[in-house]
């Protein structure tokens, strides 16, 4: 075997290995005297550089899941590994970004700023002019470059989000966790940041990991859609999007998208009947 193919062979490897890996992973939340089974044997696999989703009906433990990812909640069993680190491990080095349904701007910071805000955070040697520098760049990545010396009051809800998102890519992270991050947006401002958020992803390469109630939105963005069932959380079936890139709006009249549809419409409907008759 000639050395460039050994390389490429040992690249592709590394490749298809794991870049966010849980195994077996259970929490268990509250007091000793009372305690309650939120995940339970959850098995998870995302490779290097793709977009998946999480999905299920409400209570079902994504949410917490997406923490246990980021090292916010340590599983009670199990194990869960970040680019072969343990989260809290990863996150400390910077290779974790987060972004939540509320944006939580500083109020009194322009957009700029904010966006900057982690960064200049986790490394206190950071002339600030380099970490404004790296923050307008990420505020062009989402399209708000004419704005970054905005404050959120005068930005609309998509715009503060796209701020969110830019100090969350500020840290250059390889792994980026969103929860329900268009949750509380208008259906079109939605639609338009669904389309910001894959390009980003195919300008930057990160791993996304994306919790959602809408079954269109995972389906447009996502390489794989984990449907999570109650009783307690969990993950009952992973469904590939046989979609072609680039997705643009006659990706919606693909054959391939309704029924990819229809298939997690029914495995959620499935899922909150099991959910009221374990009520």
């Amino acid at each position: 075997m000639t050395a460039s193919i050994a390389a490429r062979s040992s690249s592709d490897a590394a490749a298809a290995l794991p870049h966010i890996e849980a195994r077996g992973v259970a929490v268990e939340l509250g007091d000793r005297r009372r305690r309650q089974l939120i995940l339970r044997d959850v098995d998870l696999a995302v490779p290097k550089g793709s977009f998946v989703s999480l999905i299920g009906p409400s209570g079902c433990g994504k949410s917490t899941l997406l923490k246990v990812l980021a090292g916010l909640i340590p599983p009670s069993s199990g194990n869960v590994s970040v680019a072969g680190l343990a989260p809290e491990q990863a996150a400390k080095r910077r290779m974790i970004g987060l972004v939540f349904q509320d944006a939580t701007l500083l109020p009194w910071k322009n957009a700029a700023e904010n966006a900057a805000f982690l960064l200049t955070t986790a490394d206190k040697t950071m002339a600030r002019g380099a970490a404004m520098e790296s923050a307008l760049e990420m505020l062009r990545l989402v399209g708000l470059e004419g704005a970054a010396f905005k404050r959120p009051s005068q930005l609309s809800g998509g715009m503060r989000q796209r701020v969110a998102i830019a100090r969350a890519l500020a840290l250059d992270p390889e792994v980026l966790l969103m929860d329900e991050p268009f949750g509380a947006l208008d259906a079109i401002t939605r639609e338009e940041m669904s389309r910001s958020l894959l390009d980003i992803w195919q300008r930057t390469g990160k791993t996304i990991v994306l919790v959602t109630h809408s079954i269109d939105e995972a389906v447009f963005l996502s390489r794989e859609v984990h449907v999570m069932g109650t009783g307690p959380g969990r993950i009952i079936e992973t469904l590939p999007i046989a979609l072609p890139h680039p997705r643009t709006e006659d990706s919606f009249a693909d054959p391939a998208f309704g029924r990819a549809e229809a298939r997690l419409r029914g495995l959620l409907i499935e899922s909150h009947g099991r959910q009221e008759s374990a009520a």
